[in-house]
């Protein structure tokens, strides 16, 4: 499954396009964020993405969960979000 990182500097139509395109080609998508402005952004790219693919007659669904990563040798806990097609 393709993994998305988002920062609270990505731009949510931009991560929402590339967001669409995934699901479009492998069926589901994980989006990584770390902090509470990147999941603001991964929420909203959410969101624009449900409008993108919504005329193919596609659903998305977002199930969110933690995550345990690795930067720079040092343990961070992300938020997760899986997002298929319901």
């Amino acid at each position: 499954m393709e993994v998305l990182k988002v920062s609270s500097r990505s731009q949510p139509k931009s991560v929402a396009g590339a967001l669409a395109a995934v699901i479009r080609e492998e069926g589901a998508a994980e989006i990584q964020a770390i902090g509470a402005g990147a999941v603001n952004q991964a929420i909203k790219a959410i969101a624009i993405a449900r409008g993108f693919v919504a005329p193919n007659g596609i659903d998305l669904i977002t199930i969110p969960a933690f995550a345990e990563i690795t930067i720079d040798d040092e343990e961070r806990t992300a938020i997760k979000f899986i997002v298929e097609p319901r």
